[in-house]
């Protein structure tokens, strides 16, 4: 009985705040990496629809805005249905500028008097196979644990975080954590790795700290297949074939 009773309170909760967040999608022009990865055609559309759609099908949102320094980005954004009320400025839009500060600029741009919206997801278009699923989900733990901020990460790969060593130029290696090294890897801890799907702040904390990283962050946990961040071409072609086969998976289901 206390179980459903406080499962009940959960879920009312999450209903109540359902509707009054900001999603901030940052997507500059300039990638020295990979050029044009926002828009460049992924299995069918631009990259950076699949985060529109993904925050569109979630149902959480008052307002999903793409803030971009390219007009031609903007056109884009608009026609799979987000906002672009405004271009950022050159001054956040260069290779220094933290994300979280593009996404303070566009949240007190559309809410200057800060009455508007009670929480900001940051949801990065490099990040396209995270889906609406996804965003419900990290939506409902940000919620239910009244965290000021809530990163989304994933697990580490196939091998432990914990053996990871650098190599000098002599080629000798240098563990960084020497004592766990030599341990079996069913005997340490599970690390996570930050991606950039889904980032949630409460609006007021987030305009207080001016980034996500502030001292009371939880994280989420997302399925490294939806949580891949594309910074290189290698991360695209893998990023191609999960979708080309998430699709196929559609596909057959229907």
């Amino acid at each position: 009985m206390t179980k459903r009773v406080t499962d009940t309170g959960k879920d009312a909760r999450v209903e109540s705040a359902r509707g009054r967040a900001l999603a901030v999608i940052p997507a500059r022009a300039g990638s020295k990496r990979l050029p044009g990865k926002n828009v460049r055609p992924l299995c069918g559309k631009p990259a950076i629809a699949y985060s529109i759609e993904a925050a569109r099908e979630s149902h959480l949102f008052a307002q999903i805005i793409v803030s971009t320094d390219s007009e031609s980005i903007a056109e884009i954004a608009r026609r799979y249905g987000a906002d672009v009320p405004f271009l950022r400025g050159a001054a956040l839009a260069d290779d220094d500028t933290p994300v979280s500060a593009v996404t303070v600029d566009a949240l007190e741009q559309v809410d200057p008097a800060g009455d508007k919206f009670t929480a900001v997801a940051q949801l990065m278009p490099n990040t396209p196979l995270r889906d609406a699923a996804d965003v419900e989900a990290s939506f409902r733990q940000f919620v239910t644990t009244q965290a000021q901020a809530q990163l989304s990460v994933a697990r580490y790969g196939w091998q432990p975080a914990w053996w990871a060593m650098r190599r000098t130029v002599d080629f000798r290696l240098l563990p960084l954590f020497p004592d766990d090294v030599v341990k079996r890897s069913q005997d340490l801890p599970v690390l996570f790795c930050p991606t950039g799907a889904i980032w949630w702040a409460r609006a007021d904390v987030l305009r207080e700290a001016r980034t996500y990283h502030v001292a009371e962050r939880t994280g989420w946990e997302i399925d490294p297949a939806h949580g891949i961040d594309i910074d290189t071409e290698d991360d695209w072609q893998l990023a191609e074939a999960l979708m080309q086969q998430r699709l196929i998976g559609v596909s057959h289901a229907q």
